[in-house]
């Protein structure tokens, strides 16, 4: 059978180094004490002199340069104090060279910029007809290999031709708030997925209540490492810590443009990358509108679900999810309930898709097998390409699947609405394949995408190109829905 008629857009979305922004570094507490030791030693006039030029030269590369370099000197009050350095006794201008001392700057997509999610924008005031605002979220890839979520701004036309709005000069670091409430349970349960001793969680499980926050576990934590030495013991309630700073919540100024808000690896249990947000747009009973995202956090060793939550792109809520589906990666929520309940698409073995329901959006259970490799281009594994995306027919899903010499295509899906449980096609062929301009990059011979939309009767798909750079491609949803439909036949 020949392929669907795909149509490649001529828009490409490439890494830029430019994009920079001010993280804090330490690089250990000796280390760090000789440096602030050396700057003690400095008179006022030197250190003027040294950081008024700094001040110049990067308040060019950075909104509040001396906002970032205060707050990172701050982060040190507690190395200061052991030092017998006041904080609050230092003038402006050492406090800053010393938070200078502790700052770099890190190209957040030096490496790679590529598996978009793509959702209407909340704002669609002023438009012409035809005409959509859009938010994309891209996979960025830095120094080391770390991954953060990223966005842009686009406009797509009556005739779905994309402009991607060029991104602002600036990179914005959100303020972290950690004030999450845990279900002790939940909790623990994670604990275990994570691979933290069980006799440790066995330990906190006696001290803490049903329901604890983020002070309680500290106390209790300081409290168990009162006892006698124990090297081993520590490093495991560490875990707990980091398990705990999974919660968390992010704030970004409201003077920010979209593209200057980056999402960056927060929690240990992240620390190696957040990987393939699959934005949603959430539509409850009573038509309130939320935006999800299901990501990956990934430490270099153990993976974790998480799922972000926000109503207007500056502030969110970020925490992991529970239970034995949710395992593994390609999790993707449904854009509403189905019969009362939740519904999420994942893949718990690595090679099939799973569908499963819940009560609670943040505890997964029961995943029942979807689909598993059936066509010689998908024999490695399949996967979810984002949210199911609601049509007249049924819920139209995008898949990824892999083949031989670990080829990635575009598949397609249609699951019946009530019951998604249910297939009703799948297409025999895939949807769209690497050509010769996409298939060198960082991991050649891949497509992959993390969520599309429709619009003016086209399914519009953002793709990552072999995992280097981004574009688009377009397909008529009538062809594609009457080809899925008849492949039941």
């Amino acid at each position: 059978m020949m392929r669907i008629p795909i149509v490649r857009k001529s828009v490409k979305v490439y890494p830029d180094s430019r994009r920079v922004i001010a993280r804090f570094f330490f690089n250990g507490e000796k280390r760090g004490k000789e440096v602030v030791s050396k700057v003690m030693t400095l008179s006022d006039e030197q250190v003027f002199n040294i950081i008024s030029p700094l001040l110049q030269e990067y308040s060019k590369r950075h909104r509040n340069i001396t906002k970032i370099l205060r707050r990172h000197c701050k982060k040190l009050m507690t190395m200061l104090a052991d030092m017998n350095i006041d904080y609050h006794d230092l003038d402006i201008h050492r406090k800053l060279l010393i938070g200078s001392y502790f700052t770099h700057e890190y190209s957040v997509e030096s490496a790679a910029f590529f598996n978009p999610s793509i959702i209407e924008d909340p704002d669609q005031r002023d438009l012409e007809e035809g005409e959509k605002r859009l938010i994309i979220s891209f996979r960025a890839v830095g120094e080391g290999h770390i991954s953060s979520i990223a966005f842009r701004r686009a406009l797509i036309d009556r005739n779905n031709d994309i402009k991607v709005i060029a991104a602002g000069n600036y990179i914005d670091e959100a303020e972290i708030i950690k004030n999450a409430t845990y279900n002790k349970k939940l909790f623990l349960d994670q604990g275990l997925i994570a691979l933290i001793d069980k006799d440790i969680l066995k330990l906190l499980d006696e001290k803490l209540e049903g329901q604890f926050d983020y002070s309680t576990l500290k106390k209790a934590i300081a409290e168990t490492q009162q006892l006698e030495p124990d090297p081993a013991r520590d490093i495991e309630l560490e875990k707990v810590l980091w398990l705990s700073d999974s919660y968390y919540k992010i704030i970004f100024s409201m003077d920010t443009d979209i593209s200057d808000r980056v999402i960056f690896p927060i929690s240990e249990f992240e620390r190696k990358g957040i990987e393939d947000a699959r934005f949603t747009k959430f539509i409850a009973d009573d038509g309130t509108v939320t935006y999800y995202a299901t990501y990956t956090a990934y430490d270099g060793n153990i993976i974790i679900p998480k799922l972000l939550k926000t109503t207007n792109f500056y502030d969110f809520n970020i925490g992991p999810l529970f239970g034995d589906g949710a395992q593994n990666k390609n999790l993707a929520l449904f854009p509403r309930k189905i019969n009362g309940k939740y519904a999420m698409l994942s893949r718990i073995d690595g090679v099939n898709n799973y569908i499963m329901y819940s009560n609670k959006i943040n505890v997964w259970e029961n995943p029942i097998k979807l689909q598993e490799p059936k066509y010689d281009w998908e024999f490695v594994q399949i996967g979810n390409c984002g949210s199911p995306i609601e049509t007249e027919d049924g819920w139209l899903i995008i898949t990824h699947a892999v083949g031989p010499m670990r080829r990635y295509c575009l598949g397609a899906t249609l699951l019946d609405l009530n019951d998604p449980t249910t297939e009703i096609g799948r297409l025999e062929e895939p949807l769209l394949i690497p050509n010769l301009d996409e298939r060198e990059g960082y991991v050649p011979n891949v497509v992959y995408s993390c969520g599309s939309i429709i619009n003016n009767n086209e399914l519009i798909i953002p793709y990552g190109l072999s995992d280097y750079s981004s574009s688009f491609a377009t397909v008529n949803l009538i062809d594609l829905l009457t080809r899925l439909k008849s492949s039941a036949d």
